[in-house]
């Protein structure tokens, strides 16, 4: 790491990666302090281990901070993550749409009010626990970067932290791969090296997003019909926000000769959950609202890659920009689901480009 020393903070999730990169800034003799943010109320829940920021995680990172000597505290933005996260989360779900909760944390939660709160402790940068780089363009501006481990690359999940926050931001893991990672935290002594991985929706206890959604949307979403692509009725269904386009477990539905259905597409104001073959999930193209794009709208078509999940493989595709709004026409049909309301993030090389939400 190439930093000059001075005062960092560190976002502490009670995890090995964002332990490890506090160990890491200790060790090149930063004056560190660790902040873990409290963002959900877990009271009355079985909150399993290995939940990002619930009440065992806040613990585990005080002892990962007495263990470095360093100062700890909690910050609390349960009304902020709620505003900004939980309740988009039942939003989208109740309108038909897949909502994307990491990447709205990382957008609105993560780096400027953390930014903020370290400003006010005397720091002048924030670290986080990121699998991801920063690359500073031909225009002297900074942008997200792949990590090296490709595995654990997060930077889709960054692809909407403010361009202006990132001069403050520092990855310590991105040249790292995750064995060397728990290897390091090993060799600190860290409390928490062999830790579980965060798999879950860190404020759905159970895993059950569709059972919050209906706890919290207010009314319980109402049942409908689920059809064919030829509006034959194949069965009903207990509210939209159980379905995702893709989806194939839990349809408990079937084709003509026994064929296998994926969801085609969820119609909230109908009530209409829209089932078909696979091969009605191939696209062409895919249209991009919101779209961030860290050096400005470009004003020609872009040639890029395309990500649409977290695992997916990107695709080669053209961009064409109009303002916030964005066209990928694809190169190759894709063949897995880009489903309206998760991010659709643009990559050159290993640099993000842009990126925004798929309609």
């Amino acid at each position: 790491m190439d930093l000059h020393l001075d005062t960092v903070v560190v976002a502490l999730s009670g995890g090995v990666d964002s332990s490890v990169a506090a160990a890491l800034l200790v060790e090149a003799g930063h004056r560190v302090v660790g902040i873990s943010m409290r963002l959900y109320d877990a009271s009355g829940t079985s909150e399993a281990r290995g939940r990002c920021c619930g009440p065992r995680d806040i613990e585990d990172a005080r002892q990962v901070c007495a263990t470095l000597g360093i100062p700890f505290y909690v910050a609390n933005y349960q009304d902020a993550f709620k505003k900004a996260v939980i309740d988009d989360f039942v939003a989208e779900y109740t309108a038909g749409r897949t909502p994307n909760p990491c990447v709205r944390c990382n957008e609105k939660i993560k780096f400027a009010p953390l930014l903020r709160r370290a400003r006010a402790l005397g720091a002048t940068r924030l670290a986080t626990g990121h699998y991801a780089r920063l690359a500073r363009g031909a225009d002297g501006r900074l942008r997200i970067r792949r990590a090296v481990d490709l595995d654990k690359d997060q930077s889709y999940f960054l692809f909407a932290a403010p361009s202006q926050d990132l001069e403050h931001v520092i990855f310590p893991l991105g040249e790292l791969s995750k064995s060397e990672v728990r290897a390091i935290a090993r060799r600190v002594g860290l409390p928490n090296a062999d830790k579980e991985e965060s798999q879950e929706i860190c404020f759905v206890p159970d895993g059950d997003h569709a059972a919050l959604v209906a706890r919290l949307a207010g009314e319980r979403p109402a049942a409908g019909e689920i059809t064919d692509l030829d509006g034959r009725l194949l069965g009903t269904h207990d509210g939209v926000h159980h379905f995702t386009v893709g989806q194939r477990r839990g349809l408990r539905v079937t084709l003509g000769g026994g064929e296998p259905g994926y969801v085609i597409s969820v119609d909230a104001l109908r009530r209409r959950v829209v089932v078909g073959p696979r091969e009605a999930l191939r696209r062409e193209e895919i249209q991009v609202t919101d779209v961030r794009w860290p050096a400005g709208a470009p004003a020609a078509p872009l040639a890029a890659a395309v990500q649409v999940r977290h695992r997916h493989r990107p695709v080669g595709a053209r961009i064409v920009a109009d303002g916030a709004a964005a066209k990928a026409i694809l190169d190759s049909p894709m063949q897995g689901a880009a489903a309206p309301g998760q991010a659709a993030v643009f990559y050159d090389g290993d640099v993000v480009v842009g990126g925004g939400w798929i309609q």
